[in-house]
């Protein structure tokens, strides 16, 4: 689902008299059906810059990025935008939203977008938020009103309304409490079991033990620190 081959980035710093720094070089992976992939390695190493060049958020200088079937790496915007509709998610530590939209309207919107009818998609909305805990009174408020908390288990309800094929996570459990940590580890357990491919950042230890089926360190594709 997600095969990345020799990819390389670097960045051109404008304001420094265009000094150029490479951060990865020949970059490999391969996600398969039903499998979650934990980056890791030191601060700096990539493992963000990574999961920006899959979603599409950075240009790759060299390689390919295939996400079924696309290559993001050449891909043009459109098509981009069509992969991050049906396909690939991405569920971020921050949530960016347009103000005065409802919660619930910003968890619906994933499913609106490829076609699911109202009705439909604001059950599914309703049924993530009770899941996370998030009291109904809150709903029909904008989540940029929200605690910090709170607007993380928005963004992962948001995440996991719709069954993406493929899925990024940045820290999905960072800052939760111990009952909204298990609820989000469950529903990466239910996207691996329906066939997900997940790429995921966790520095929660024991959460990348329990939902990550091999790890990947970056480090190996960072120039100047390679072992």
């Amino acid at each position: 689902m997600i095969e990345i081959s020799g990819v390389s980035k670097s960045f051109v710093l404008h304001n420094q008299g265009s000094a150029v720094i490479p951060v990865m070089q020949d970059a490999e992976m391969m996600v398969a059906p039903g499998e979650c992939v934990a980056l890791v390695g030191a601060s700096g190493a990539g493992k963000s810059t990574l999961m920006r060049m899959i979603y599409g958020n950075y240009l790759a200088n060299a390689g390919r990025i295939v996400v079924g079937g696309t290559d993001v790496a050449q891909a043009e915007p459109r098509e981009i935008l069509e992969l991050r509709r049906e396909v690939l998610g991405y569920v971020s530590q921050f949530l960016r939203v347009v103000p005065r939209v409802s919660t619930i309207d910003v968890v619906a919107e994933p499913l609106l977008k490829v076609g699911v009818n109202g009705v439909a998609a604001r059950a599914r909305a309703e049924e993530l938020l009770h899941r996370l805990n998030i009291p109904e009174r809150l709903w029909s408020l904008s989540p940029t009103t929200f605690s910090g908390g709170e607007q993380q288990r928005v963004n992962i309800a948001r995440g996991f309304a719709h069954d993406f094929p493929a899925l990024l996570l940045d820290e999905p459990t960072a800052s939760l409490d111990a009952t909204n940590r298990e609820v989000v580890l469950s529903l990466i357990e239910d996207a691996k079991a329906r066939g997900a491919a997940i790429v995921g950042i966790f520095h929660d230890e024991a959460a990348r033990d329990r939902v990550c089926d091999r790890e990947i360190d970056v480090t190996g594709f960072t120039p100047g620190m390679a072992a």
